[in-house]
């Protein structure tokens, strides 16, 4: 069968669950195929062997290798890769100082418009993740069997006017299924588990789980309604022009 842009970015996107949810899974094979079966799609898999080659940097980064890792971002760079924000994420910022990835940083080119959609990215990431936290918190000693799946905010559809900016959304949406999987399989034990109570000894408080239930169902509306308020919206005013190059080195602070 032969590769399309489709069936690379659900392979990426599978090889970045998979890391999200298990960080020793060996995904840098996968990874490596997906830079060699990108490029053969060539402009339209560009990208994607970008967004392969970044996550093999940022994983060289993280065990210290920072020769590999300034050598696959040349690559993602070359392959259109602008993801500014990201390299000023606290495992990056010891590259700063790098004059090989100074000038790496120099030749990347973003819009306007990109640009606030990256921001974005790197912002639903960071609110994902604290509200996957506060979610697990909330459900602790719930004692109703029903099963709060975890509202995520709409992924943007927009088009971008630098490809570079599909990586990352691909980044995201990986977090959001592994958090998604977490929380449901935690969901399901406990439903499972206060079954098992009522089946096993009938010790089962009906009352409180008719009331967590609805607790529940008031905070599982109020989380969905938040995540869809969330949605990227772009700026009137935002230029699709190229800027020239990034925004400076040091001058983005990484969202909190």
């Amino acid at each position: 069968m032969a590769d399309t842009v489709h069936s690379l970015t659900a392979r990426l996107h599978e090889l970045l669950v998979a890391h999200v949810t298990d960080g020793a899974a060996d995904i840098a094979p996968g990874l490596r195929d997906i830079v060699a079966r990108g490029a053969a799609l060539g402009p339209d898999g560009a990208w994607i062997a970008a967004g392969a080659h970044a996550n093999l940097s940022g994983m060289a980064l993280v065990q210290g290798q920072a020769d590999r890792a300034v050598s696959h971002l040349e690559a993602a760079v070359s392959a259109g890769y602008n993801d500014c924000v990201a390299l000023h994420a606290g495992p990056a910022l010891p590259l700063h100082r790098d004059p090989r990835f100074r000038t790496l940083y120099q030749r990347m080119r973003i819009t306007e418009d990109d640009f606030d959609e990256l921001l974005w990215l790197h912002q639903e990431m960071r609110t994902a993740v604290r509200d996957a936290q506060d979610a697990v918190v909330d459900n602790i000693g719930r004692l109703d069997t029903g099963v709060s799946p975890l509202p995520q905010a709409p992924l943007p559809t927009r088009e971008p006017h630098t490809q570079g900016v599909l990586a990352t959304r691909v980044d995201l949406a990986a977090l959001q299924t592994a958090l998604q999987r977490a929380a449901l399989k935690a969901e399901f034990q406990r439903s499972s588990g206060n079954t098992s109570l009522d089946l096993i000894d009938g010790s089962w408080d009906r009352p409180r789980a008719r009331r967590d239930a609805w607790h529940a169902d008031a905070s599982d509306t109020r989380r969905q309604r938040a995540a869809e308020a969330r949605a990227f919206v772009e700026r009137p005013s935002a230029g699709s022009s190229l800027l020239s190059p990034c925004p400076p080195l040091g001058s983005i602070t990484y969202p909190a």
